[in-house]
């Protein structure tokens, strides 16, 4: 199965109504734990880094085994760059290989944000890649501000710059929540209504099931998840060691792949994706068949 666009995902996932799980991984461990999961349940996923991550690991180093490890892949797999902040960066990614770039500029200025996510735009296209930016400020988890976006906002922002998919602030939050998420769904609903393109929920750690599938239902295709599965990682590891003190580096290593597929394999089966990359590997055919 050939490394694909973030875009085809969505399209995919628009028809069938469910979700893409976008899996932040730090390591080769992750990648190959990712990849377990997607395989063993025929499920299409996104691995992605965010471009703070990369002080711990290089782009360099881990994109060209992220894109390595999608090609080989029996399933659908593209590579995003997550959280992009810099047009260096983005770059860099676009030429290692990476199918998909996000550029957040939802801090900026809304007039700037469109400047610069105009600009990401043009560089990926000229590499048939996919635009994913953010609109409204996704705040981490600690803080209990809520900065929701605005429907009419959105749909400006979107028709200005046209990108492939569009991440929202509907009360989400990165890195783990401190209190319960109250997600609105009525400002999803309208977003959904106002933009033609696949919406994108971020910090996906924490946020249940039930709501999960309501996100769902109102137009999320993509959702990304990094804390829950570097806890799951961490869980892993600790576990083998207060079990096995003996145990070697092998088997540490086993552990980490461990404990990201068993996080990954949850979200899954969560988003309603399990079973899907398979259907979408015969459609594909089918349609080249006639062409």
């Amino acid at each position: 199965m050939p490394l694909v666009t973030m875009k085809s995902l969505l399209d995919d996932a628009e028809r069938g109504g469910y979700a893409v799980g976008a899996f932040n991984v730090a390591n080769l461990e992750m990648i190959m734990g990712a990849i377990r999961a997607a395989e063993e349940f025929s499920s299409p996923i996104i691995l992605q880094i965010a471009e703070i991550r990369l002080p711990h690991s290089p782009l360099a180093l881990i994109g060209p085994a992220m894109v390595a490890a999608a090609k080989r892949a029996k399933v659908p797999v593209a590579v995003n760059l997550d959280h992009g902040m810099t047009l260096e960066c983005i770059r860099e990614a676009l030429g290692l290989g990476f199918t998909s770039v996000m550029f957040d500029g939802s801090r900026l200025p809304i007039s700037e944000n469109i400047c610069l996510t105009g600009q990401v735009r043009k560089m990926a296209e000229r590499y048939g890649a996919t635009t994913e930016a953010e609109i409204g400020v996704i705040h981490p988890g600690s803080e209990s501000v809520a900065e929701y976006t605005n429907p009419e906002e959105a749909a400006s922002f979107w028709r200005a710059v046209q990108v492939d998919a569009l991440a929202v602030a509907i009360g989400n939050a990165h890195g783990l929540y401190h209190v319960e998420p109250h997600l609105r769904f009525d400002v999803l609903n309208q977003i959904g209504g106002k933009v033609p393109v696949p919406l994108v929920l971020h910090g996906g750690t924490g946020i249940s099931e039930t709501d999960f599938k309501k996100c769902i239902q109102f137009g999320i295709r993509k959702i990304n998840v990094a804390t829950a599965t570097f806890n799951s990682v961490e869980y892993a590891v600790q576990d083998l060691c207060r079990k096995r003190p003996e145990a070697g580096y092998f088997d540490l290593q086993e552990a980490e792949i461990g404990g990201a597929y068993e996080n990954i394999k949850r979200h899954i089966m969560m988003f309603g994706s399990a079973g899907r990359a398979k259907m979408g590997s015969l459609r594909k055919k089918g349609q080249e068949a006639n062409q």
